[in-house]
């Protein structure tokens, strides 16, 4: 069986190296950049990838379907430039894929991340169970433009038996400190109100502080993320934030209509 990773990317140069580095066992590593003004491209060059670039960023899912159209192998996996595949899992994922003839479709890959110099255990973050791992001609993801979603080609939605979970955990570097994690909810939450606002979803300020408020409850007493001590409280507090930027943002979108 042949594995196909891919990943999509723009100004990851911090990143890229270790995350090529930790997949070097595939059979083929696709890099899908869009405009990266920093060394990306070039550092994926020199790593091996097979490097393709785009002028434009239509959202995540749609990019990553064109990633998928460059894929020449029977099984993808997935990964973001911030997450790493330790070896590990480097071998259950080759062990599942060369067994997988009669089985699963699609795996799940539990994910754990690092923050601010610290592994969140708790808070909703872990276990975080993500589809990356899947047969090439049997999936596609939704054209969400942020928290896109694998889906089966031509359906909504796996059965049950077509999911496969894999037990090493995926390593996820995505917010190394407090500027990495305000500059990505700058930019999620403006790509999804703006998509919602084009679906015609309408908010307010009420919605936005409930929903806010709903999310620090639920992550920080419903899924534990005060075991994870003064960390968990500032993880579960900047939840909640982002939580009211994405609504507020909307809130404000919809305003621009009354004008």
């Amino acid at each position: 069986m042949t594995l196909s990773v891919v990943i999509i990317t723009r100004n990851e140069a911090k990143n890229i190296q270790a995350c090529l580095e930790s997949v070097s066992f595939a059979t083929e590593v696709i890099v899908l950049d869009s405009a990266s003004s920093d060394d990306t491209v070039y550092m994926a060059k020199e790593m091996g990838a097979m490097v393709h670039q785009t002028a434009d960023f239509p959202g995540f899912g749609e990019q990553k379907n064109r990633a998928l159209e460059l894929v020449t192998s029977e099984w993808v996996l997935n990964i973001d430039a911030d997450e790493r595949v330790s070896e590990a899992l480097a071998q259950e994922i080759m062990a599942a894929v060369s067994r997988a003839k009669a089985g699963p479709l699609v795996f799940d890959i539990p994910r754990s991340t690092y923050f601010c110099g610290q592994w969140i255990r708790h808070c909703g973050w872990t276990p975080d169970r993500v589809l990356r791992l899947f047969k090439a001609d049997q999936a596609q993801f939704s054209e969400d433009k942020v928290h896109e979603r694998l889906v089966p080609k031509g359906r909504n939605n796996w059965d049950n038996e077509e999911i496969g979970h894999l037990k090493t955990p995926m390593l996820h570097y995505s917010y190394l400190n407090p500027d990495d994690y305000w500059r990505k909810l700058k930019s999620y939450s403006q790509i999804w109100a703006e998509q919602r606002h084009a679906q015609g979803q309408k908010t307010s300020v009420a919605r936005a502080f409930a929903s806010a408020l709903f999310a620090f409850l639920r992550r920080y007493f419903f899924q534990l993320g005060f075991l994870d001590g003064a960390m968990g409280l500032a993880v579960c507090v900047m939840q909640a934030q982002g939580t009211f930027a994405k609504y507020f943002t909307l809130y404000c979108l919809n305003q621009k209509n009354h004008v």
